[in-house]
């Protein structure tokens, strides 16, 4: 098998150190859309805008019928799912200004008390389509499709570079 390349992988190494914010590009891994009200992944079903996470799988809540599976690569979504582990990719953004950043180039109400941790959504960033997860209290997890990664981190570099020291 032929192993792919990080899109983001010559954007990471060239991005610059911040306290206040960070970005990551994270490692590939398996992604499913599962499709359907009977999931047999092994998580529970999570509540609406939610995720639900054990270990390294996770399982977020993208609409009545509609659910992403997070997973190590090589796991299989099931008979109900549909691979899109090469579509999208993932960018981590963390830190005490993390949701300042997002905020620039998306709408959402990222206050704690709006969006807390465990809570998804699809949402809109800039011009591209997300899906942005917050999954601890400085910490939100994007995905993203493959050939939008470089424009989504591109956007997100120049909302944090006020906080660069």
């Amino acid at each position: 098998m032929v192993e792919r390349m990080h899109p983001l992988a010559a954007l990471a190494a060239a991005s610059s150190e911040s306290a206040e914010v960070r970005l990551a590009a994270l490692p590939t891994g398996a992604r499913w859309i599962i499709r359907g009200d009977t999931l047999d992944v092994g998580l529970a079903k999570p509540e609406v805008c939610r995720a639900t996470v054990n270990g390294d799988h996770a399982l977020l809540w993208l609409g009545p019928d509609e659910f992403l599976l997070l997973a190590p690569e090589g796991v299989n979504g099931g008979p109900m799912a549909t691979d899109v582990s090469h579509r999208d990719t993932a960018i981590e953004v963390s830190g005490p200004r993390a949701a300042l950043v997002i905020n620039a180039f998306c709408a959402l109400d990222l206050h704690a008390a709006a969006f807390p941790v465990g809570m998804c959504t699809r949402t809109i960033f800039a011009k591209a389509q997300i899906i942005l997860w917050r999954t601890d209290a400085e910490t939100f997890r994007i995905e993203i499709a493959r050939s939008f990664a470089p424009y989504v981190w591109g956007c997100l570099e120049e909302a944090r570079r006020e906080f660069l020291a």
